[in-house]
């Protein structure tokens, strides 16, 4: 009895260690909690700050080129960046070098545009701090790998600035651009997940809950706007993200993938890019010219609009996923994506959204459908022909302005109007 007695004691202590150890929590129910947090915490941040911001006047205000009728507060972007890194760093146990750059670069990128929500910062200063973010990301593993030399991280660092700033296009109407973020950030995570790479897909996942948070604040009538800080912060993530996962089948389905997972805003600057210029107006020029306007031009409402923009980015993001899993193969689908965005910007260049530059029109004037019906319920009688038009000069110009569609457009050139693109704010 001794004996049994001190074996008994002798594995006593090896039975409470083992008591002791973590349980360990399966990958969904992780992935499921960071979510879950990130949705909430944007949510109450949204409120908050946007009461911040209400009683300290940090809100854009309405004016002819802007859809909103009263003043409306920024500060969605802090809520929607602190929802998804708050969450997201405490759900990932298992950090990488390509994970902390992501989140760091990030963070800077999105002070860089709270900045120049408060104030106005120089372009310059933005383009340069994004490209530092940027080179952060190639230095730290990210590169697109298309040419096997230096200029590969040349054209990454280029091309996620490019696309953190088209997603600033994005950002135009209520919904539109977190609709997208949503469902992008989202497939992005899966296909992260799928090669292996977990810290980045909760890190993902929690951005696409952020943003579906702060949603609920943002969908038409929009009751509060992310501004650059969400806007900015966005699309870089979702870029680093995107040259970071790891994806078989060569350079095809790296383009394929990179194409696909920002199909809806590469599209949006495409037609800008392409637009602009043939109807005479410099690309660097604000404007109501983008995926979003001609929409709503054709007819669709401002919700409708933003579940369109969302359905789209989620049928290429299912196929970014599908060629990150080597399910579907690259060359096929870079094709298609490439065939579908062309008809879209097409398909789209024919719905009449400028204003027309006959001759030497009288420095105050728009010009304005002449149809007294559809001037009177516009979108309704709209069509994708050439509308016929009049001049309408200063004492009609103040019922343009409570028109469904803007008609007038921008035309203030320079690389400020490109980095100032919110076309809800001046």
């Amino acid at each position: 009895m001794a004996v049994v007695g001190a074996r008994e004691a002798c594995h006593a202590p090896h039975q409470e260690i083992r008591s002791r150890r973590p349980v360990a929590v399966p990958p969904w129910l992780r992935a499921a909690g960071a979510a879950l947090a990130a949705l909430v915490l944007a949510d109450v941040l949204s409120v908050a700050l946007g009461r911040y911001a209400l009683r300290h006047g940090l809100t854009d205000r309405p004016d002819v080129r802007k859809a909103h009728t009263r003043p409306t507060p920024y500060l969605g972007g802090v809520a929607i960046a602190v929802g998804a890194l708050a969450a997201g760093t405490v759900a990932i146990s298992h950090w990488d070098r390509r994970i902390a750059v992501v989140v760091l670069a990030g963070v800077v990128v999105a002070l860089v545009g709270l900045f120049d929500d408060l104030r106005p910062t120089h372009p310059a200063f933005r383009l340069v701090v994004e490209g530092g973010a940027a080179t952060a990301v190639v230095l730290a593993g990210g590169r697109i790998g298309l040419f096997g030399h230096w200029l590969d991280p040349v054209v990454t660092a280029v091309w996620i600035v490019v696309l953190a700033n088209s997603f600033n296009l994005l950002d135009n109407m209520d919904g539109a651009a977190a609709a997208v973020a949503v469902g992008s950030a989202w497939l992005i995570g899966a296909a992260a997940y799928l090669g292996g790479q977990s810290g980045l897909a909760l890190l993902l996942m929690s951005l696409s809950a952020a943003c579906l948070g702060f949603l609920v604040h943002n969908w038409a009538p929009a009751r509060m706007f992310m501004g650059d800080a969400g806007s900015l912060f966005i699309g870089f993530v979702l870029a680093a993200a995107a040259v970071m996962v790891r994806v078989p089948g060569g350079t095809t389905a790296r383009l394929a993938e990179l194409f696909l997972f920002t199909f809806v805003a590469t599209v949006d600057t495409c037609l800008v890019m392409i637009a602009r210029p043939r109807a005479g107006l410099s690309c660097f020029t604000a404007g109501t010219d983008h995926v979003s306007h001609r929409l709503k031009a054709m007819g669709l409402t401002v919700r409708q609009v933003g579940l369109a923009l969302f359905a789209v980015a989620a049928v290429a993001g299912l196929c970014g996923v599908g060629v990150a899993a080597a399910r579907l193969p690259g060359l096929a689908m870079l094709a298609a994506a490439a065939v579908g965005g062309a008809g879209l910007i097409r398909l789209l260049l024919n719905v009449p959204v400028y204003a027309a530059r006959a001759g030497a029109p009288e420095p105050a004037s728009v010009l304005k459908p002449a149809d007294s019906q559809a001037a009177a319920h516009p979108g309704r009688h709209r069509s994708l022909s050439a509308p016929r038009l009049r001049v309408v000069h200063d004492a009609e110009k103040k019922q343009s302005e409570n028109d469904d569609f803007p008609t007038e457009m921008g035309t203030q050139p320079g690389l400020r109007r490109l980095l100032h693109i919110d076309d809800r704010r001046q």
